[in-house]
């Protein structure tokens, strides 16, 4: 049987009433909107994506920034007396740090699968005011049992953020503009590298104050910070384009109407949850692939973000100038993580960027382990840096763009961040003092997860490639169990088939 063909994220404006899956949309009064000539309506959309930037880019930059800050202190603390202080061995020091991500790893598939329900506004500010007070509690603690029970709690209130974000903004952004927004909220972790180098260098100095340790201020203020804009995220985040605030209603119609076009079956009034999605997700090989890389690439990230300090320290340099000398690679990071993830959108490819960044990580881990100099190691760590955190941003992208409907990519972009905390695990075990400055095995297995990065970019995209290519030889038999040819005036096989079929679906053209 012959299909009457679907129409796919790529088919225009006036093509798209037929597989509209918003009915709200249908009800707007869209002649305006329908009656633009190309030119202006291309302007009217950059205006829109231009005004959707600054309504919600600012505030998750912010909320991932402190979040990565939060979690990333604790190296910052160490080498200003944490570890000292609270007469910890270095296993005892690495069980601290790893007992943040078994409880960070189980919340992050439940808070995706219940973040439509929840709301984004009721959600993730709640999540940042709780961890903030989890962060000023560790400032008050005096025994390593209590560092260990406060940082459990921790990982479970901060776990959601990262996912949750990347699924927010891929509720409000079309597949081909979102690995630059990530990266624009990601490389906060860069930048909070960076700043939390500053801050700590210079509240070390309160040490003393109150009877406490400079250590304990930097988690008493910096938590303290978090709560307070978390108390804000509950009036300014959106949990939809419609609730966008200082955006005029034909702007959210623009954006309304683009989503729809690009996302038919994540649109749907009918895409409800379902196990079978869950399973769907999990069944899919490029998913499980884009895994594999997200756990290489967590194990790399979470041991630069979290002993960077350590490593400089164990060069030869004081604690005040380690605090001063972590700032450069991080800075490094964010310059490259903004421009790579901008490339990656302007050429509309994930695979591409995600070798060439890790091209950088290979020269910076391949300098590490052959130089004896210290200066020369301190500046590996500038291409080790970015060629790690410039990565995540289109990978990230990669396993959003590729999943559909909603809870399909929710599930899909969860086991993506399971997979990096499971790395982050894996890092808290990489780096003991014991083989302090050299690393010589973290550093072979750092940059052998670095090669393999790069042969699983090539090996997925060549895979999408081919499923692409197969979905349009079978198209008709995809298509046959919908009855299309004999759809009714709402099209509501052809949604039907958006739903079910999510990014299985024939027109859905899979991002390489």
């Amino acid at each position: 049987m012959s299909a009457r063909k679907a129409e796919s994220p790529s088919t225009s404006s006036s093509q798209l009433k037929g597989q509209s899956m918003c009915d709200h949309v249908e009800d707007m009064k869209l002649s305006n909107y329908d009656n633009m000539g190309e030119a202006d309506l291309k302007k009217l959309e950059k205006q829109a994506v231009r005004r959707l930037d600054f309504a919600i880019l600012p505030m998750m930059t912010m909320f991932y920034l402190l979040s990565f800050l939060d979690r990333a202190n604790i190296g910052n603390a160490r080498v200003a007396g944490l570890q000292k202080d609270l007469g910890m061995s270095d296993r005892q020091y690495q069980v601290c740090v790893t007992i943040l991500y078994v409880p960070y790893i189980c919340a992050e598939l439940p808070s995706n699968l219940l973040l439509r329900k929840i709301g984004p506004r009721y959600l993730m500010p709640s999540l940042l005011t709780l961890w903030g007070l989890m962060v000023a509690l560790q400032g008050l603690v005096t025994s390593y049992s209590g560092l260990v029970v406060v940082r459990a709690f921790l990982g479970l209130v901060e776990g959601p953020m990262f996912p949750g974000i990347v699924l927010y903004l891929s509720s409000f952004y079309t597949r081909s503009e979102l690995a630059f927004r990530v990266a624009v909220f990601f490389s906060s972790a860069s930048l909070s590298g960076a700043f939390s180098g500053l801050l700590a260098a210079a509240i070390i100095h309160m040490d003393g104050i109150s009877g406490k340790p400079g250590w304990a201020w930097i988690f008493i203020l910096e938590g303290i910070f978090s709560s307070l804009v978390g108390i804000l995220g509950f009036f300014l985040i959106p949990s939809t384009p419609q609730e966008l605030k200082f955006i005029t209603p034909q702007l959210k119609e623009v954006l309304i109407r683009r989503l729809e076009k690009d996302k038919p079956s994540s649109m749907s009034d009918e895409d409800h949850f379902s196990f079978k999605e869950v399973f769907r997700s999990l069944k899919s090989p490029h998913v499980l692939l884009v895994f594999a890389i997200f756990y290489m690439e967590g194990t790399v990230l979470y041991g630069q973000a979290l002993f960077l300090p350590s490593i400089v320290n164990q060069l030869g340099f004081s604690a005040n100038k380690t605090q001063l000398l972590s700032v450069g690679p991080f800075a490094g990071g964010f310059i490259v993580t903004l421009t790579a993830s901008l490339f990656s959108d302007r050429i509309k490819s994930r695979a591409i960027p995600t070798v060439l960044i890790s091209i950088l990580g290979v020269i910076g881990f391949s300098i590490y382990l052959t130089s004896e100099e210290k200066y020369t190691r301190y500046g590996s760590l500038f291409f080790t840096v970015p060629g790690v955190y410039a990565a995540v941003p289109p990978v990230s992208a990669w396993m959003a763009n590729n999943s559909e409907p909603h809870y399909r990519r929710a599930t899909s972009i969860a086991l993506g961040f399971v997979a990096t905390n499971a790395g982050g695990i894996t890092s808290t075990w990489l780096f003991p003092t014991s083989e302090a400055p050299r690393y010589r095995k973290t550093t072979i297995i750092n940059l052998t997860f670095t090669i393999l990065i790069i042969v699983g970019a090539g090996i997925n995209s060549l895979l999408l490639n081919h499923m692409n290519k197969q979905k349009v030889k079978r198209r008709d038999e995809i298509l046959a169990p919908y009855n299309i040819d004999s759809d009714d005036e709402k099209d509501s096989n052809a949604r039907r088939a958006w739903v079910e079929l999510g990014d299985r679906h024939p027109d859905f053209k899979y991002s390489l």
